[in-house]
Formats: structure tokens, sequence, C-alpha cells
């Protein structure tokens, strides 16, 4: 969605992602995670297409991401997310504002990003990194514990009412050398993303993209050109509806 949309440019959009019409739902936490790869206009970034046998957003290419599940925020790091990253979060979470959640949205980002892409996020642990948590085992087994300080926030968005899949959902985005560890190419576990790819912002901009998808690549493209350190401080755009209309407020 971009800012300025009214609720029928809204609707049609949806009806283009592949998402219908519902009865109202809160949105629930989801995240999204950037991984990208080298500098400045060519900076490369993983996205993948969605599997057509999806009900939502089928055969449209996404970064990887995903809701956050009830285990994820109690999950053991070998750093935290840096304090003003942090703090942005709980003071703009809906409910609840605690540091649990906001590591919850950290942690969901670089699980889904493991369990679409294969992509293990975070550090070598030679201590023997320990999880009984079913969803984080492959870190376990190959000794990565997840690292969450690398992470940034780039945008937040949450789905307008009356959608039949509702997110609050946080774009964070990471450096490649952050990864600790891929598995073989189209492994993942979950098979929910295809022919994954290494993309430029130009690149992904003539694929098949959700509306969202299109606005967060271009506040990431003016990000780097204002910001290419991605310093923490740096206010965020917010995405979401405001009476009739989807606004952008920064926060």
């Amino acid at each position: 969605m971009k800012a300025g949309m009214t609720r029928d440019e809204i609707d049609e959009a949806a009806a283009r992602d592949g998402s219908k019409r519902s009865p109202n739902m809160p949105p629930r936490d989801a995240s999204t995670l950037i991984i990208l790869d080298g500098e400045g206009p060519d900076v490369r970034m993983l996205m993948g297409r969605r599997h057509e046998g999806h009900k939502f957003m089928p055969g449209l290419f996404v970064f990887p991401g995903g809701r956050v599940d009830k285990g994820d925020g109690s999950i053991a790091a070998s750093d935290e997310l840096d304090p003003i990253v942090e703090r942005k979060i709980v003071d703009n979470l809906r409910q609840r504002p605690t540091r649990r959640r906001a590591r919850a949205l950290a942690l969901a980002s670089i699980r889904e990003t493991y369990e679409e892409a294969g992509v293990l996020l975070g550090q070598k642990d030679n201590k023997g990194f320990k999880s009984n948590h079913p969803d984080w085992q492959a870190f376990a087994e190959l000794g990565v514990r997840p690292s969450l300080n690398p992470l940034r926030l780039i945008a937040r968005a949450i789905t307008p009412p009356g959608r039949n899949r509702r997110f609050d959902a946080w774009f964070f985005a990471t450096r490649v050398d952050h990864i600790a560890h891929r598995l073989p190419e189209g492994t993942g576990p979950s098979g929910e993303l295809q022919d994954l790819h290494w993309l430029t912002i130009a690149e992904a901009r003539k694929l098949e993209l959700p509306v969202i998808t299109v606005t967060v690549l271009d506040e990431l493209q003016k990000r780097l050109e204002t910001d290419p350190d991605l310093a923490p401080s740096t206010d965020l755009p917010f995405f979401h509806l405001r009476g009739k209309t989807f606004v952008r407020d920064m926060i």
C-alpha cells in the first residue's frame, strides 16, 4: 500500500495481491527481513517467489518473513537489539509494549528467513546453542546462535481492516555478513519461497510484487541514499489506515 490511497484503491490493490474482503480482525504481529549485499545502487537483496498454491499473495516476489510464533520471544540470542531500535519498537507497539515482544519480532524475522530461504543469521556458537523449540532446532544442530544487534528498522505497515489476513509488519534490514550458515539453495524447510534470487532494487521492480513491497522498496532506496549506514536513530515510515486514507507517519 502507498500513502494517500483511498479505501477503494486499497481494495483494488488487495485484490491484485490475492487478499479478499472479510470480517474485521485484529492484525497479528509479523516481521520481514531484507538482507543487503553490497553498497550503493548495485546493492542486492534476497527475494523469493511465493508458491502459487498460497491463498495469500500467490506467485508474488517478497522478502522472507511471516508472523511471530508464540515461543520466539524467549529464544536466547548471542546479543540483543540495539537499544535505540528496541526502544523504537517498544514505544510503538499496539498493545503490551514489552521488550519480549520487540525481541519476538526480530527473532521471527530470523526464523522465517531460515524456514523460507534456508539462511541462518547469527553467530557460530562453539559452546553449543540449545533450544527446546522445534522451529529453532536447525540453529541448535548447526551451532548458530541468532544475533539481533545487526538488525535495523526500515518500515512498518498495518494491513487495513477488512482483509482476510491482517498483519502489523515490521521490516528489518541487515547486511549479508550477518549470515552464519546457508543451506543448499532451494532447501528452506517450509518451501514457501521459490526462485530465490539476489536482486538490485531496479531488478526487483520488474517483477510481480505486492503493493506494500513496492512501497518498502521505495523507502529502502531513499534510506540507502541518505543513510547508507542505516543508523539506528533514523526515523522510519509507518503505513496505516487513518479514516478512509492510507497514511505515512514517521516513528
